[in-house]
């Protein structure tokens, strides 16, 4: 299935903000402010937060928009660009130093593991168009997958529900369910047993 395009900058900025492309946002300034409080939020309360406080770093995610699960473990090192393109069904977990980069929507589903260093990437940059602009795509983390530490999954990338993208591989391309993947780019290891994957959705 042929990826879609949920954000382009170049249908929303205009081309008169710079004669040269390159110094062209990639967003408006609303959205840039939106994300400055955001991670001045992120650096005082959030990142500061003890490890235990999960239902605080929730808290402060729902704040600016995400919608997040019962149970979820979003620890103090742990960053989301844009939490309003954040979507959690119950127990995802986001280890420390994990990234979720989501100009556009990401959704992770119901016991999604996000670990250590992990790096979710949304958006990329049309190298075909000389004015290169940022485009992002919508992405899905099935439930029961598990991305590993210091795995990266790329933009337009999902990943199937129970899918394991293994130790540091990358998936250039989406995850089959219940499917055990390694290696750069990440290839088909193993099938992974099936188990009952169901569980409450966010609000």
């Amino acid at each position: 299935m042929q990826k879609q395009v949920h954000y382009n900058a170049a249908d929303h900025i205009s081309a008169d903000t710079a004669a040269d492309p390159y110094l062209r946002p990639a967003f408006s300034f609303r959205d840039r402010l939106r994300r400055l409080n955001w991670n001045l939020c992120w650096a005082l309360l959030y990142r500061t937060s003890p490890r235990p406080l999960h239902s605080w770093r929730s808290f402060l995610l729902r704040l600016f928009g995400a919608k997040m699960g019962p149970n979820c473990h979003f620890y103090p090192r742990s960053k989301v660009w844009a939490p309003w393109n954040l979507v959690c069904a119950d127990q995802v977990t986001a280890g420390d130093g994990t990234e979720i980069y989501n100009p556009a929507p990401v959704t992770l589903g119901s016991h999604a593991i996000l670990s250590q260093d992990a790096y979710v990437c949304a958006a990329t940059h049309d190298y075909d168009d000389p004015a290169f602009p940022l485009i992002a795509y919508a992405m899905n983390i099935g439930a029961y997958a598990w991305v590993c530490a210091r795995a990266s999954v790329a933009p337009g990338v999902n990943v199937g529900e129970g899918a394991v993208l293994g130790l540091g591989s990358v998936a250039t391309r989406s995850l089959d369910a219940w499917t055990v993947y390694a290696g750069v780019p990440a290839v088909k290891v193993k099938e992974r047993r099936r188990f009952d994957a169901g569980g409450p959705r966010p609000d």
